[in-house]
């Protein structure tokens, strides 16, 4: 009886996370009480739909941008915090998505959430979005601070994905609870192997990533 029972763990263990290329984990693994909320794999973004290669709202990181994450969260929590994801791993076809998306100017559907002070034409030339994306390489994320006992996000002041100089991480035009915020995410990422884009609060890559030229395209199930 216990031997059935060891084995239908591990039937059930395989279906829930699929075969990943070497050298990428699903974070859970990892870190099992981060919260993830992949925002590509509903119509709560700034497309409004899901997102092509989004299955499952499964993280999925290199297994060493993971470990240094991990360390995130460690540190975080002494304080009474945990991290919440919004993307981390993205395939190049949802990248390719997005292009599509541009290329279509009357789709506006989300520009009053997302994108209200910027024309859609002009979203590539400003570097909202990009053709390539660190996401495809495994070793970038998008991420935030929420209490751990309420759930609630700290607020950033801007919501992720905004396109528009609120977003940008030396903003002035926020109060003094909202910098300090942006500033404890932007230390303790960066204590543990992270650096961040300028424009955008939420996102970070690892330094000396192992995958830095090549952009992965396996689904995220």
């Amino acid at each position: 009886m216990k031997f059935k029972f060891s084995f239908l763990f591990v039937v059930i263990s395989a279906i829930a996370f699929a075969q990943l290329p070497k050298g990428f984990v699903y974070v859970e693994e990892i870190i099992p009480n981060i919260k993830t909320e992949l925002r590509y794999i509903t119509t709560n973004n700034f497309v409004g739909k899901p997102i092509e290669g989004y299955l499952a709202n499964k993280l999925i990181l290199t297994k060493k941008a993971a470990v240094a994450l991990k360390k995130v969260q460690d540190e975080l929590e002494s304080y009474g915090f945990f991290l919440k994801v919004y993307d981390a791993y993205r395939p190049q076809r949802a990248v390719n998505h997005f292009i599509d998306w541009a290329k279509k100017l009357s789709d506006t559907v989300n520009k009053k959430q997302f994108y209200p002070n910027v024309k859609k034409e002009n979203l590539f030339k400003e570097e909202y979005i990009a053709s390539r994306s660190g996401h495809s390489r495994g070793s970038t994320l998008d991420i935030t601070i929420i209490d751990k006992v309420t759930n609630v996000d700290l607020n950033m002041g801007s919501s992720y994905d905004f396109f528009g100089v609120a977003s940008w991480v030396n903003y002035k035009g926020i109060s003094e609870e909202q910098k300090a915020n942006r500033l404890l995410l932007q230390t303790v990422m960066k204590k543990h192997g992270f650096t961040n884009y300028p424009k955008e609060w939420w996102h970070f890559t690892l330094l000396n990533e192992p995958f830095p030229k090549t952009y992965f395209d396996f689904e995220i199930e």
